[in-house]
């Protein structure tokens, strides 16, 4: 166990260096900020490139790109920022004494004394009070959408104390703006989100697998369960498996959403998107080492490049 001590100006022992909150934001803002995770940004990409998938796809499929969907940007970018806040600081407040026993997570603001669990209620009532203001400018159907997502973020932190899969109750809630984003274009739900929705859920499982590798004998210490610790030396062999399942889920939501009877250039440039993912996951595989904990946070952080390649390829193919 590595002994990461809260650091005497408050920074997270897991913080991307030089980052903003601890480089720029106001002293009396960084704790609250951290509770975010702003100070860790890779979390708000991986809630949001679902979103972006969804949209794009949506678009493709009825050709029709209005200024509401720039909106839609707007929210989701907005919103993914809020609810991850949000669900962030519920986790904290869950596991603030699990954290305390964890080398990586004992600097966080709760377990390190930075605020207290009432400052971090009225925060998080605070993130998801602006984040409803938003949702409430949507139809119907994806307010409906969007509160039904507060359920799977709320049971998250628990999972973990109840199932060998905590990462599987992760992607159920981290892709849920893969759903969201296509009722707010549509107004109505559709199998074609809901196969992409699985090819997130299944991401999920690759990089958080990799993530939880980190805490793998802090886990053991304290009773925590996670993939990483089920897993154990079988790890590869189930990323792999991630992998083949993300590939599929996401092709076939590109083939249920476009048919076969549109563009054929635009149908083999959307394909383009989860084969480009898969190679970029593949290459990851290959750098993987669980005893490197240093590498194990570098390859999850490149799960953001991982979910911009399908989004451009997607991009191309509405443009095309």
């Amino acid at each position: 166990m590595q002994g990461n001590a809260p650091t005497p100006d408050g920074q997270v022992a897991d913080a991307v260096k030089g980052n903003w909150v601890d480089t720029y934001a106001p002293a009396w803002s960084r704790p609250y900020l951290r509770l975010s995770r702003a100070d860790r940004p890779i979390g708000t990409w991986l809630l949001l490139l679902p979103c972006l998938w969804s949209l794009v796809l949506a678009i493709l499929v009825d050709q029709s790109l209005r200024w509401h969907d720039l909106w839609i940007v707007v929210a989701c970018a907005a919103g993914s920022w809020l609810m991850r806040g949000a669900g962030c600081t519920w986790n904290d407040i869950t596991d603030r004494k699990i954290d305390a026993q964890v080398s990586r997570t004992r600097s966080r603001p709760l377990p390190s004394g930075q605020v207290s669990v009432k400052q971090a209620v009225i925060w998080m009532g605070l993130q998801i009070g602006l984040s409803a203001a938003i949702l409430f400018t949507f139809n119907l159907a994806a307010i409906a959408m969007g509160v039904l997502a507060l359920l799977p973020v709320a049971i998250y932190p628990f999972a973990k104390r109840f199932t060998w899969w905590p990462q599987a109750f992760l992607g159920i809630a981290l892709n849920w703006g893969a759903l969201w984003a296509w009722v707010a274009h549509t107004g109505s739900l559709h199998w074609a989100p809901v196969l992409l929705y699985l090819a997130g859920v299944t991401w999920t499982l690759f990089y958080d697998t990799i993530y939880a590798h980190q805490d793998a004998e802090d886990d053991a210490m304290i009773g925590v369960k996670s993939t990483a610790r089920l897993f154990e030396n079988e790890t590869p062999k189930w990323l792999r498996r991630f992998i083949v399942a993300t590939v599929t889920f996401m092709a076939l939501a590109v083939l249920t959403a476009l048919g076969t009877e549109g563009s054929p250039v635009k149908l083999a440039l959307a394909l383009t998107a989860p084969w480009a993912m898969g190679w970029h996951l593949t290459w990851q595989l290959r750098g993987f080492d669980p005893e490197n904990s240093d590498r194990l946070l570098k390859l999850f952080r490149l799960n953001r490049d991982t979910g911009l390649i399908p989004l451009i390829f997607l991009v191309v193919a509405l443009f095309a």
